[in-house]
């Protein structure tokens, strides 16, 4: 049987003297077909009875360094503001004010309610509060005419006092009369619906000639605010209690230092989205059905390409490794017995690799 060779010529004295930073790129599907391929040219090239020549195998150099621990999760896309768009004011529904499916800004008017029962309102309250105030001035000279008239008792101090009295009532009615107003003025201005929020608003739904508001707060629409964005995502309690024990006894560092862990948010078919996200926080109680806590992160969505409601993965960097060595996924051989890696040294040897815990992955650079 023909043994395995791998030349060390020109590498240097020192890269020879590296044990274990030379790790076997084994990429079986690669070297079989160049092994095949070879071995037929060259058995057809070499005479009958020869010895076929060891197949080529490639050779990458681990570098030890700080890795960071990626884990990849499944979560969901939701938007970071949502509002209802709901009819304060009861009437017809006259006219609507924008285009569906466009964004809007916080303030801008979206329905329009038939105004003329608040218009009225609005000018019999203001009416009723010049009664008032004419009432008070009235209620004010009579009870200056009296004061110097009680002191010369010419007027009774009872007249006097009936006088005061009615001037404080007066002015009483006109602190009604005036909040009268205010609130004719505030369900007036709720004949014209606005935008509580800024973001993008969807189909709407009621139409033109639609009684609303009438014995509850109809909805309009609905306003979701896409940028930024949340996903929302779960992981296994038991893999956070870890990691956070292992961060505390000092085997883990966090990845973010003092700021907020990066996220990638990964869509279908494995595309990765451009802008990085950061996680917000980590829910405090454990789902006892699915033993999962519940990550929030925010991911800026300035283009709008991403719709809340989408499923999505995310990578997060949740903690890193100090000095710790990189191998290639293709590199590590996954048996029962456990993960070996082949090492090339002044002899060719496969060795054992004990990965700690879960198997945790870095996203290609």
């Amino acid at each position: 049987m023909p043994q395995l060779h791998v030349s060390s010529r020109g590498r240097s004295p020192a890269s020879r003297r590296v044990a274990g930073s030379a790790v076997l790129a084994a990429v079986m599907a690669a070297v079989i077909l160049a092994g095949c391929g070879k071995g037929q040219e060259k058995a057809a090239a070499a005479p009958a009875g020869a010895a076929p020549p060891p197949p080529e195998v490639g050779v990458v150099v681990a570098t030890p360094g700080d890795i960071g621990l990626v884990t990849e999760l499944p979560g969901r896309l939701e938007a970071s503001r949502i509002a209802q768009v709901r009819a304060r004011a009861a009437g017809i529904l006259q006219e609507r004010l924008f285009r569906e499916g466009s964004d809007v800004k916080a303030g801008q008017p979206l329905f329009r309610i038939d105004a003329a029962p608040y218009t009225a309102a609005a000018q019999s309250a203001q009416a009723g509060l010049a009664r008032a105030e004419a009432n008070a001035a009235q209620a004010k000279a009579l009870a200056d005419r009296y004061k110097p008239l009680v002191e010369a008792n010419a007027v009774s101090k009872q007249e006097y006092a009936n006088a005061v009295a009615s001037q404080k009532a007066a002015e009483a009615d006109v602190a009604v009369g005036r909040a009268s107003v205010a609130t004719s003025r505030i369900n007036l201005g709720y004949a014209t619906v606005t935008a509580p929020i800024s973001g993008r608003i969807g189909r709407s739904l009621v139409t033109e000639g639609a009684l609303v508001g009438q014995s509850d707060v109809t909805q309009l629409a609905v306003i979701q605010q896409i940028n930024p964005l949340y996903v929302n995502f779960t992981q296994s309690a038991n893999d956070a209690l870890a990691l956070r024990r292992a961060m505390a006894e000092g085997k883990l560092k966090r990845a973010d230092g003092a700021g907020a862990a990066s996220v990638r948010v990964v869509l279908e078919g494995g595309t990765e989205y451009a802008l990085p996200g950061k996680l917000l926080f980590t829910d405090l109680t454990v789902d006892p059905t699915t033993g999962q806590v519940t990550l929030r992160a925010e991911v800026p969505n300035p283009k709008g390409e991403l719709l809340p409601g989408l499923y999505v993965r995310v990578r997060i960097e949740q903690a890193q490794v100090d000095n710790a060595i990189a191998l290639p996924q293709q590199a590590v051989t996954r048996t029962q017995q456990g993960d070996t890696v082949t090492v090339v040294g002044s002899t060719v040897r496969s060795v054992n690799s004990s990965l700690p815990g879960r198997a945790y992955s870095v996203p290609p650079s």
